[in-house]
């Protein structure tokens, strides 16, 4: 059985037991997932003191919601989910400014040049990147975020985002292209 396998099998039992009122062994998910969760919300609302409280909205959410919990995702995915549609909420609610682009402009765009940018792992670039990511809106954050920064499958940003498989990956692929005129708008 994969290590993986083992840890769903693992937080399975722990739910079973926090249902029949073992409630303090919730503090395992809030240890097992809490850094992730934050990071996720924080990226989505880019404001610390917001994410922190929009965290333990989260795990509250979950725990009272947590006999809803169907097993048929991991629970980090069931998590991840409650965590996005918080953070987008409270961005709706802050009705935050997003910079917008032309759909022409990001089809003239070629994948190879965005991947030769996109590469380089650059002190520079690194700075220019999180620049053009902090402009995005709150939806394509959260794409990034999940894709790169906490390596989830499309398949699993599918779950969280409530999209198609294929829909995560189009959408992926344009905001790629968003971030590459975002920091080549920067270097002019």
């Amino acid at each position: 059985m994969r290590l993986k396998d083992k840890m769903e099998n693992n937080e399975i039992h722990i739910i079973e037991r926090i249902l029949k009122g073992e409630t303090a062994l919730y503090e395992y998910f809030l240890n097992q997932h809490g850094q992730q969760v934050f990071s996720l919300v924080a990226r989505i609302i880019c404001n610390q003191e917001d994410a922190e409280e929009l965290t333990q909205d989260v795990f509250l959410k979950a725990f009272q919601h947590l006999s809803s919990f169907k097993a048929t995702s991991s629970f980090s995915t069931w998590l991840y989910s409650i965590a996005y549609n918080t953070a987008i909420s409270a961005v709706h609610k802050k009705k935050f400014d997003t910079f917008a682009m032309d759909d022409t402009l990001l089809a003239n765009i070629s994948e190879q040049q965005v991947d030769e940018t996109l590469n380089d792992e650059s002190e520079e670039m690194i700075i220019k990147l999180n620049s053009a990511i902090e402009k995005l809106n709150s939806d394509e954050r959260a794409l990034i975020t999940l894709f790169y920064y906490e390596e989830k499958t499309l398949n699993e940003i599918a779950l969280i985002l409530g999209l198609t498989e294929s829909n995560a990956k189009v959408k992926l692929h344009r905001v790629c292209k968003k971030i590459y005129v975002l920091i080549k708008q920067e270097e002019v």
